[in-house]
């Protein structure tokens, strides 16, 4: 018990120094839009000479962003497309956001995830129960629609019971659209002004279509089995 305890405050005191430090030391600015544009060319020669240890590098502060769910992944994105090229950055940051973001959810469940479901266990049965049911269409919808901060999502999930492995290969492949729209911008960082200039009203429709696609089909597979006579697989 002791020992749980002491590994959990850890974890906490991990936490709360990272997000310290960045506050602190101001390491906000370096994950601005304005830094990374005035940085472009310096990042792109040293690049150019140290491409394994750029971009692993890259990698690994990718990771790290996510996992302690500090400001700056967009823009890290936008800087990957700009200097990696979109195949490359979209195969890195692929990978990265979903380790860092299984991560985060791994922290929140392993800090709070037993007192929450000790103190607001009833409370939080028709949530588990929606995500044993439909956990993996729930999060996919959730995270193709670019309308909720992922750290939100990760710490949220983290209190819920849906399997470690089942949230990283569902965000895997959810977030997949989402870092394919701003690979793409990084190539065209030059242009871009703002975040928000990013996504265009029509493609936030697009991926609000595209996030409610799989529910609505599961459900209208459960109805046609339930009409036809059909036992559900489950």
């Amino acid at each position: 018990m002791k020992q749980g305890l002491a590994k959990k405050l850890i974890i906490v005191a991990l936490i709360v120094a990272v997000g310290l430090a960045f506050w602190i030391f101001d390491l906000g600015q370096y994950f601005s839009l304005d830094f990374i544009k005035k940085s472009q060319a310096s990042f792109q020669q040293y690049y150019q000479a140290n491409p394994v240890l750029m971009l692993g590098g890259y990698f690994v502060v990718y990771v790290l962003v996510t996992a302690f769910s500090l400001p700056g992944a967009a823009v890290m994105t936008l800087l990957g497309g700009a200097l990696f090229g979109f195949w490359w950055t979209l195969a890195v940051v692929s990978f990265a956001s979903t380790i860092g973001a299984t991560i985060a959810c791994f922290f929140a469940r392993f800090v709070l995830g037993n007192w929450v479901q000790g103190k607001f266990g009833d409370k939080l049965e028709p949530i588990n129960r929606g995500v044993e049911n439909e956990g993996a269409f729930y999060l996919f919808s959730l995270r193709l629609v670019p309308l909720f901060p992922f750290f939100v999502i990760n710490l949220v999930m983290g209190l819920t019971k849906m399997p470690l492995m089942t949230f990283y290969w569902v965000s895997q492949i959810g977030m997949l659209p989402g870092t394919a729209v701003y690979t793409n911008a990084g190539s065209q960082l030059g242009q871009i002004e703002s975040l928000s200039g990013i996504l265009s009203p029509g493609l936030i429709v697009s991926f609000v279509i595209l996030g409610i696609f799989p529910i609505a089909v599961k459900k209208i597979m459960g109805w046609y089995r339930k009409r036809s006579g059909r036992s559900q697989v489950s």
